[in-house]
């Protein structure tokens, strides 16, 4: 038995191949990419168990977890007059021919470089067709695309859910919808939310020692005061 998954242009599944590998000797999963066109039609017909897919799909009899966005780009002759910008706009490009657009994206970059217009694609698909003839320029104002796993409502078993688990990050021995299904913060978020949970735990702290009347609590009696400065001040309170 092995499990089946595909993905469209501009996914890298190979590092949760490893993962999967690692983990699960016993059930080998087997990976081919597939045209955007056909990206969830293995799923319908059950030749497929899981695939990452780009959104939007039909979601009707799949369970759909959103992954992450892709950065938009306009893929350009090398000789355009635009070839050297850093980023574009959707104004730049509005009086651009538009190359034909093809299930196969490695044939719209073909066309493009061919003179037949330019084409807007997700940086991930421009990345693997690039080539020495042509460009890949950031749209800042182009909407992003995302990148979703899918899978049926009727194939929702264990080894589903392991494989969501590697994607998501959860470890082996961790179970369905434990808090490592969220996704690792950042080591900059990491650090602010250990050093949030440390002023909660001394404000805690604090607050039961005022309640107990311990030192530095709110309900901490002052000490009296000694010396000669008190005897002054009792001289002038009458005492």
């Amino acid at each position: 038995m092995t499990l089946q998954l595909r993905y469209v242009a501009g996914v890298s599944p190979a590092k949760w191949l490893r993962a999967w590998n690692d983990r699960r000797p016993d059930l080998p999963l087997e990976a081919h990419r597939v045209d955007e066109s056909a990206q969830v039609d293995g799923l319908r017909e059950g030749e497929v168990d899981l695939a990452f897919v780009r959104l939007p799909v039909e979601a009707d009899g799949l369970h759909v977890i959103p992954l992450w966005e892709e950065q938009p780009v306009v893929v350009l002759p090398k000789d355009h007059a635009f070839a050297d910008e850093a980023t574009l706009t959707l104004a730049d490009l509005a009086d651009e021919p538009v190359a034909p657009v093809q299930d196969d994206a490695a044939m719209t970059v073909e066309l493009v470089a061919a003179g037949t217009g330019v084409a807007f694609v997700p940086h991930g698909v421009a990345r693997l067709h690039a080539r020495k003839d042509v460009v890949a320029i950031p749209v800042t104002d182009a909407a992003p695309t995302r990148i979703a796993l899918v899978w049926t409502l009727e194939r929702d078993d264990d080894d589903i859910q392991e494989f969501v688990g590697v994607v998501r990050g959860r470890r082996a021995q961790s179970s369905r919808g434990q808090a490592d299904d969220e996704p690792a913060l950042s080591p900059a978020k990491a650090a602010k939310k250990a050093a949030a949970e440390r002023r909660a735990a001394e404000a805690a702290k604090a607050g039961k020692g005022g309640k107990s009347g311990g030192k530095g609590g709110k309900g901490a009696r002052p000490a009296p005061r000694t010396g000669a400065g008190a005897k002054q001040r009792s001289r002038r309170r009458g005492r």
